[in-house]
C-alpha cells in the first residue's frame, strides 16, 4: 500500500512540475521565473532519483560480493555498467533544464 501511494505522489508532483513549465507566458518576468523553477525542479528530482538508484545498486553490489566473493569482478563490471546509465539519466536532465533556461523554446 506505502509504494501505491508513493508512486501516486509522485506522478502527482511529476505532473504538477510538468504544468507548472508548459503553462509559461513567453518571455515576459513571471515566466521566466516559472522556467527557472521548473528547471531547478527537474535537475533536482533528477539528481536525487540517481543518487537513490545508485545507492540502492552499490548495496545489493556489496551484499553479493560479500555472500559470493569469487565473483566479484563480474558483478563490479555490471554495477559500473549499471552506474553509467543511472548517470545518463542525470545528464539528460540536465540537458534538458540547460534548454529551458538558455534556449527558451516558449519565446
Amino acid at each position: 500500500m506505502r509504494k501505491v501511494l508513493m508512486v501516486v505522489f509522485n506522478l502527482t508532483l511529476l505532473l504538477g512540475t510538468a504544468s507548472l513549465a508548459l503553462a509559461a507566458e513567453p518571455l515576459n518576468s513571471d515566466s521566466l521565473g516559472l522556467t527557472c523553477l521548473a528547471a531547478a525542479l527537474g535537475i533536482g528530482i533528477a539528481a536525487c532519483g540517481c543518487g537513490i538508484g545508485m545507492g540502492v545498486g552499490l548495496k545489493g553490489a556489496s551484499e553479493g560480493v560479500a555472500r559470493n566473493p569469487e565473483v566479484s569482478g563480474k558483478i563490479t563490471g555490471t554495477m559500473i555498467l549499471a552506474f553509467a546509465f543511472i548517470e545518463s539519466l542525470a545528464i539528460y536532465a540536465l540537458v534538458i533544464s540547460f534548454i529551458l533556461l538558455y534556449a527558451n523554446p516558449y519565446a
